[in-house]
């Protein structure tokens, strides 16, 4: 019985292990490396964090991601656009008609696809509203499947198979706009 307990706790150890070591840091809040610009949004580094408050544009990941776990923290003003665009088809021209936006909008007149929403896809299941703080973000594609966890709340759980794969961006529009600790996991 001890022998089979051992195993158990190695095995599960080991998980753990490979588990922590899958995820990949896309922005450690000292350099923009790896990241491609687009647009003419006044990015720069602050504190740990990438902000921008001026202009409009994106970061984009030189790379596609299919079926990932991304997970971020983000700040805006109460005015502030922002999103966060998963599977971007042209990564050289990104709208939310083409990705995933994954929407950072308090303020948003339709509030149909307010923060917490996917614009034009899902709703946010609450109204949470992210402006002066620091808040978390949680964006898991999976195949079809998509989900959106906001500050530990669960916002969207939805099914749509428009886009399997693409870049990922982070979006400054108005206001002023922070992103910070931006992980990935590709599943």
């Amino acid at each position: 019985m001890k022998r089979v307990v051992v195993m158990l706790v190695v095995a599960l150890a080991s998980y753990a292990v490979v588990s922590a070591q899958s995820w990949t840091t896309l922005f450690d809040g000292s350099t923009l490396d790896g990241w491609n610009q687009i647009g003419d949004a006044n990015w720069r580094l602050a504190d740990g964090a990438v902000e921008a408050d001026s202009g409009a544009g994106f970061l984009v990941t030189p790379r596609p991601y299919g079926d990932f776990e991304l997970t971020l923290e983000f700040w805006v003003d109460e005015p502030a656009n922002s999103g966060i665009f998963i599977r971007c088809a042209d990564p050289t021209t990104v709208t939310d008609r083409n990705s995933y936006e994954v929407n950072i909008y308090d303020t948003r007149a339709d509030q149909t696809y307010r923060t917490g929403g996917i614009v034009h896809i899902a709703s946010p299941s609450g109204v949470v509203n992210t402006g002066g703080q620091w808040n978390s973000y949680q964006i898991t594609a999976r195949g079809s499947r998509l989900q959106v966890t906001l500050n530990g709340q669960e916002m969207v759980d939805v099914e749509d198979s428009q886009f399997a794969s693409g870049p990922i961006a982070l979006q400054y529009g108005a206001g002023v706009v922070k992103f910070r600790n931006v992980r990935v996991r590709e599943l």
